[in-house]
């Protein structure tokens, strides 16, 4: 390309924009700037371009932090002490690099403060997929956990409400007059239930314990904790009674006999 260029050609090809955003290679380049010295129409149509990218720049800008003037006044305040150099006069050609390395710039940092958006915008993004992650899978748990709970009771329903379902109340004796128990036997099913939600509260260190006497021998059905509705013990077959006793923690190998506080024959 020669060194000199028409108005038309320069327009058309849109060879201002890219002179502005330093785009040209050297020879496109010097031979633009030849054409902005020559021709004034080129010129205002060159300053007008500016001007419009430096409002854009200018409508999107955003103050930099104190701490960044501060350090830079300081360094300016180094380079004006310490150097004896002449500050030069700009000619036309570096008042033209002058204005595009400055529409560069705010252009970079209009770039900048968007990708810092889109990737603030991506992180929190993120951060709702997960949380929406986890409260999913605590619903999960919940549900589950509901659904066992769900499964149980109806199970216990169906035994409590079982036609050969044996109800029997076990009262307490003199050592605990105000306790009370009910046992659902069941043969046919071969099980027993039983709420001892009515039986007084024990230390840490005691828990009651339910026996069942076959031909004189006790043996245990299992261990009832107050704190549970229904408590499933284990069907002994022959019973001819069930005791409950209380027993140190952990329960018994043999009843408390001493300790005796309800039974019931059946």
């Amino acid at each position: 390309m020669c060194l000199t260029m028409d108005r038309k050609t320069i327009i058309e090809k849109g060879l201002l924009l890219d002179y502005l955003l330093g785009d040209l290679n050297a020879k496109d380049t010097l031979s633009v700037e030849n054409a902005l010295r020559a021709d004034k129409v080129l010129q205002e149509e060159y300053n007008k371009l500016e001007a419009d990218f430096e409002r854009m720049a200018m409508d999107n800008a955003v103050d930099p932090p104190a701490s960044v003037k501060h350090s830079l006044e300081k360094v300016l305040d180094k380079v004006e002490k310490f150097s004896d150099t002449p500050v030069k006069r700009l000619d036309s050609r570096s008042a033209f690099n002058t204005g595009r390395l400055l529409v560069a710039a705010s252009l970079a940092a209009i770039f900048a403060l968007t990708s810092f958006w889109f990737y603030n915008q991506w992180q929190n993004a993120e951060e709702n997929v997960r949380l929406a992650r986890e409260e999913q899978e605590q619903m999960r748990n919940t549900l589950q956990e509901l659904s066992g709970e769900i499964q149980e009771v109806k199970t216990m329903y169906a035994i409590l409400n079982d036609k050969d379902a044996i109800p029997l109340l076990l009262k307490g004796n003199s050592l605990a007059p105000e306790a009370r128990a009910v046992a659902y036997l069941n043969h046919s099913k071969r099980s027993v239930v039983v709420n001892p939600k009515a039986l007084p509260e024990l230390s840490e260190e005691e828990t009651y314990q339910m026996w069942a006497d076959v031909d004189g021998e006790m043996i245990s059905m299992g261990l009832l904790p107050t704190d549970e509705e229904l408590v499933t013990l284990t069907y002994i077959d022959k019973a001819e009674s069930l005791n409950i006793t209380i027993e140190p923690k952990g329960g018994n190998d043999h009843p408390t006999v001493e300790r005796l506080i309800s039974n019931v024959y059946l």
